[in-house]
């Protein structure tokens, strides 16, 4: 598969199989998070792997209720190490770098098969506390889901490149 059917083929998956995600699979996921470009390096993050049932099942209030969170085999946080730093731009880093890193882990998923869906809607002091991540010095930054897809990916439109594109200065 070229790298535009692999994004093509991407999509948020609710629903998971009763199947545990394979070590050598989440390492090879896990590496392409661990390749991830940040700002200057920095490297400003931790990635908390969570497959433990238990943890799974006790981040579902802390996410809105949306149970599919605890069906998933992996639920894994990407936590900020850096919550003050602002880049030259104005722009909070540590969103920026966990968010590549975690696009990073979303199509490596879809090499291997398995599914993803971004978690946004949590609540930061719940989450925090169900996974033991401090808050004096560390943000949870975005949780994503990763398992085998159960069922078939919905259609999906995007809006034209014309809508979304301008070239040189805005339009």
């Amino acid at each position: 598969m070229d790298f535009l059917q692999l994004v093509e083929s991407r999509y948020s998956v609710r629903s998971y199989q009763d199947r545990p995600v394979e070590q050598a699979k989440l390492d090879r996921i896990l590496e392409a998070v661990r390749l991830a470009p940040s700002g200057s390096n920095r490297q400003p993050w931790r990635f908390i792997v969570v497959r433990d049932a238990d943890v799974r099942r006790r981040l579902v209030p802390a996410c809105s209720n949306q149970q599919f969170i605890a069906q998933a085999p992996v639920v894994i946080a990407g936590v900020g190490l850096m919550p003050n730093r602002v880049m030259r731009c104005d722009i909070p880093g540590d969103p920026v770098d966990v968010a590549i890193a975690m696009e990073h882990l979303a199509l490596a998923a879809v090499a291997e098969d398995l599914g993803t869906c971004w978690i946004g809607a949590f609540y930061q002091d719940q989450v925090r506390e169900v996974l033991g991540v401090p808050a004096d010095s560390a943000k949870v930054i975005q949780l994503m889901t990763l398992g085998y897809p159960d069922g078939d990916p919905r259609p999906k439109t995007r809006k034209p490149m014309s809508e979304i594109v301008c070239f040189d200065r805005w339009e």
